[in-house]
């Protein structure tokens, strides 16, 4: 999102600053993140369609793109819309203004005859505009479950890639690039416990990196189990 956006200020959404393309570990998704970091900079396609199964890392993606663009003095735009409930479709107003607008898990808006009336309508003026769209979801296009038939087709349109999830020893490689990038060292051991007592979901795995990176400064101490244990009460 841009920073001077009013709209941006009225959502109630932070866009985390560890969340960028550098961040994010890639496997079999190369040519994935080179189309998103061409859209960031307004080049190549207008439309792409992200899909893949929960917390496999769209929105990281999506976060990273918004990122780039800023970065490249591009004014961006993104809405959660996993949190429709707690927004208005007016929250769309102006946004192909915009030169990159992100709608993340649009799924949840579909059988919303309201919502989805609004994001074909902010489909339609955004390609008069010639703007971008990044838009994602945790089905492939064809697969959603939408009411409105033009906005079924409009989803269609462009590139759609599937994003690849990681298996165990991929996210232990993206668990200690993440405590490198904070001065950590994981050890093996420690990351498989990680693995085998929490949820595996990244999202998760690396909000409790940033737990024990916090705590391991207070207490000056390293990642190990022990420590570990006693500071998640595993």
């Amino acid at each position: 999102m841009s920073n001077s956006s009013p709209i941006q200020l009225s959502l109630p959404v932070h866009l985390p600053d560890d969340e960028t393309f550098a961040s994010f570990h890639s496997v079999e998704n190369d040519e994935l993140i080179h189309q998103l970091r061409q859209m960031a900079m307004g080049l190549g396609e207008k439309n792409v369609y992200l899909w893949g199964e929960p917390n496999c890392g769209r929105t990281h993606l999506i976060h990273a793109a918004c990122a780039a663009a800023n970065d490249a003095q591009r004014r961006s735009f993104y809405v959660p819309l996993a949190i429709h409930s707690s927004l208005s479709p007016a929250v769309f107003e102006g946004l192909e203004q915009f030169d990159l607008v992100c709608l993340d898990d649009i799924h949840s808006i579909c059988g919303n005859p309201l919502w989805e009336e609004a994001v074909f309508d902010l489909f339609n003026r955004i390609r008069e505009q010639q703007a971008t769209l990044l838009v994602s979801a945790n089905c492939s296009a064809k697969a959603l479950p939408l009411t409105l038939p033009d906005l079924m087709s409009r989803m269609q349109w462009g590139l759609s890639y599937q994003l690849h999830p990681l298996d165990d020893t991929q996210k232990l490689a993206a668990l200690a690039a993440r405590a490198e990038q904070r001065g950590l060292t994981l050890p093996d051991d420690v990351g498989r416990f990680l693995l085998n007592r929490l949820n595996r979901d990244m999202r998760t795995l690396f909000d409790v990196l940033d737990k024990l990176d916090k705590a391991s400064m207070v207490h000056k101490r390293k990642l190990t189990i022990p420590f570990i244990k006693e500071t998640l009460s595993l």
